[in-house]
């Protein structure tokens, strides 16, 4: 069943609704991640624990979770946590999604188990890339997209 025509983008094109762990350098910043440019990427510095985190302009059910990482640098099991709140994030760990190391475009449905979100949607979003396939654990995304439902 494909339901992308009920489906809305949920990322803010607005840079302080994204916040990243790092990033190596000026050139390959946050302000890539929505960008909508397949030519720019961000990449996080080496380390564990390397994440996205984005606050939704209103409430929200993510349904769809759309990503291209450069090979080499992917995120192979991300976390992916949520919270209500967009001021003071009170993280609940909500599912996982385990990417392939490719360099295509990868699209992740999210299963809401029992729907925890119970209808009420979430403002907030974290990818958390706990294990990368790059030996030094930098993460590089060349396009990320969040669709899913407003509330």
């Amino acid at each position: 069943m494909d339901n992308s025509t009920s489906y809305v983008s949920l990322i803010s094109t607005n840079p302080q609704d994204v916040k990243v762990g790092s990033t190596l350098e000026k050139s390959t910043g946050k302000k890539h991640l929505t960008d909508n440019n397949p030519e720019t990427c961000w990449t996080s510095r080496q380390g564990p624990g390397q994440y996205i985190h984005l606050t939704f302009e209103k409430p929200a059910i993510p349904k769809r979770v759309t990503i291209i990482f450069q090979g080499g640098f992917v995120g192979t099991k991300c976390r992916i946590d949520v919270s209500a709140a967009s001021d003071r994030p009170e993280w609940q760990t909500w599912t996982y999604i385990h990417p392939e190391d490719v360099n295509r475009r990868q699209i992740f449905e999210l299963i809401t188990h029992g729907d925890r979100l119970q209808g009420k949607g979430i403002q907030s979003m974290k990818l958390v890339f706990e294990e990368s396939s790059d030996f030094y654990g930098r993460i590089t995304i060349y396009e990320l997209k969040i669709e899913g439902l407003l509330l």
